[in-house]
């Protein structure tokens, strides 16, 4: 053979790309797994799968063999809806998720409804929350029209301004000061696009939780997932069998149509079924309270910034053990990692051995052991405002639990800069801080009267300008892409300031690096008028 009409055995076989759309999620999970163990193609492998022999190799591989990878090839569209917005928190809170949710910036939650928990006997709790649920809203409702004829009457409309758009970004900004006043019981919709994977430890962490309604909302997704899935197309392909039926068309054919566009389809039946609340969660979350209990026992909160880039001086060992004690406590990161840093060795190794004891055969290691992380920034900022910080899946967030100790936000000159207070102008400072007061007083008196169940239910009723504390462990490149994101001046005030806060400690500490992150100066003016 001459040199010439040589082909290299690689030229003969061309790359070719498609996109596949009407499988089954478990079904192409299976069928992309089958790339490991079969030469089959993809087309040849999706003919000859059936949902029944889906099942059978899942049962196998995924379930006795533990390839948990399996489940990420299986995604899974959920919408969730009338949810409170403490359960939406828990729901997001997943390192591998996508999705949207309501927003309270552009959105008006005055009709949304709010979840009522079960009190039981307990009348006098039952009547404090409804009364003091409705005094916020009552309050959102009025700082919303009144915040809005104070910004009527600070900016004019430019002649390039339609009155409608104009109307319509001055109530976004009137929402994002009222939104403060939204309590926790708010109800919000969301859709999630998740795997399998995150889907099946997502339903144990609600399974696992304390309040009532999160567990239910576990319960829910599990059903979901596992029972016949809502159809789009359910209406129009019905009525083109009915079509066919009355034509008498292909008899065959319209038989077999009717077969394919009126079967059930279950996004996971098998991959989701086992998913069961998870006793080293639940253990663990008392066991840590009590060591937490014992190691900061009599320790004033000290004061923190609303941003503390905590330097890195502690072994790693401190890290963890302060990681753990910080997840169950109400502390600063920076106060705890200076109290274990003086403890002997053998007791920073038994808060370390507590977080890991309960540990089963398949349960992940707690998030507080993902450690090391460069950069960590403990952040005491507004619930609404942390919701917004919350949606950043490229770091480590080690939330504490919600609580009133560390007060509220009240916003003052919101965008508006300079000496302004937008709450004073319109006239409604006094009754926002009174609900917000009174939200608080309360939760503590549910909390201390009710029963345990009870009491849990009481966190619905801080709003969301009650403070929350977060640590958040990162690299630099997601604290330059946060602070160059979330201090633009599209984005809300409240995560706006704690971008430039987040900048400005990166600036501190590490100067030359800080010179290469595009910020937003937070302290200069912008144009109301453009969102």
């Amino acid at each position: 053979m001459s040199s010439e009409s040589f082909v290299p055995p690689i030229a003969r076989n061309q790359t070719e790309v498609f996109a596949v759309h009407g499988a089954d999620p478990e079904v192409l999970a299976y069928a992309m797994a089958k790339y490991s163990r079969s030469a089959l193609s993809m087309r040849e492998s999706l003919t000859e799968i059936s949902s029944q022999r889906a099942e059978q190799f899942l049962n196998t591989f995924y379930f006795q063999y533990g390839h948990r990878s399996i489940a990420d090839l299986a995604h899974i569209a959920f919408a969730v809806e009338r949810l409170s917005l403490m359960a939406a928190i828990v729901l997001v809170d997943e390192q591998r998720w996508d999705g949207q949710e309501r927003s309270t910036r552009y959105q008006n939650f005055s009709k949304s409804g709010w979840y009522f928990p079960n009190f039981g006997p307990d009348s006098d709790s039952a009547q404090l929350y409804s009364k003091t649920v409705e005094n916020l809203f009552a309050a959102y409702q009025r700082t919303t029209s009144a915040v809005f004829a104070a910004l009527e009457k600070r900016i004019a409309r430019p002649d390039t301004l339609s009155p409608e758009a104009y109307a319509r970004t001055l109530k976004a900004r009137a929402f994002d000061v009222a939104r403060y006043l939204l309590p926790l019981a708010t109800n919000t919709s969301l859709g999630q696009i998740v795997t399998a994977r995150t889907l099946e430890s997502q339903v144990s962490r609600l399974l696992s939780h304390p309040v009532a309604e999160i567990r239910d909302l576990g319960l829910k997704l599990r059903e979901a997932a596992t029972s016949p899935a809502w159809n789009v197309n359910a209406q129009p392909a019905a009525a083109f069998v009915e079509m066919l039926a009355a034509h008498e068309v292909a008899p065959e054919l319209a038989a077999e149509a009717a077969l394919l566009l009126s079967r059930e389809v279950r996004t996971a039946p098998t991959l989701v079924k086992y998913a069961q609340p998870c006793d080293y969660d639940i253990l663990t979350r008392a066991d840590l309270a009590q060591a937490a209990d014992e190691t900061l026992k009599g320790l004033p909160i000290a004061d923190a910034p609303v941003v503390d880039l905590v330097e890195r001086t502690e072994t790693l060992e401190v890290e963890l053990a302060s990681t753990l004690l910080y997840s169950a406590s109400r502390y600063s990161y920076r106060q705890i990692r200076d109290l274990v840093a003086q403890l002997p060795a053998a007791r920073v190794s038994e808060i370390i051995e507590v977080g890991l004891r309960r540990r089963g055969k398949h349960d992940e290691a707690l998030r507080a052991f993902h450690a090391g992380a460069a950069l960590r920034f403990d952040i005491l900022m507004d619930i609404g405002g942390f919701r917004d910080m919350h949606r950043h899946r490229r770091c480590v967030q080690i939330m504490q639990p919600f609580t009133t100790l560390h007060g509220y936000e009240t916003p003052t000159a919101g965008d508006l800069g300079g000496d302004a207070n937008i709450l004073a102008e319109a006239g409604v400072l006094s009754a926002y801080q009174l609900a917000i007061e009174a939200s608080h007083a309360a939760c503590a008196q549910i909390e201390s009267s009710a029963a345990p169940e009870a009491a849990q239910s009481s966190l619905y009723l801080l709003p969301l300008a009650t403070r929350v504390r977060c640590l958040f462990k990162m690299d630099f490149a997601e604290a330059q892409y946060i602070s160059e994101l979330r201090s633009g001046p599209a984005g809300h005030f409240s995560y706006r300031r704690v971008a430039w806060e987040m900048f400005k400690a990166i600036e501190r500490q590490h100067p030359t690096l800080a010179q290469h992150i595009r910020v937003t100066d937070f302290t200069k003016p912008i144009d109301l008028l453009q969102r």
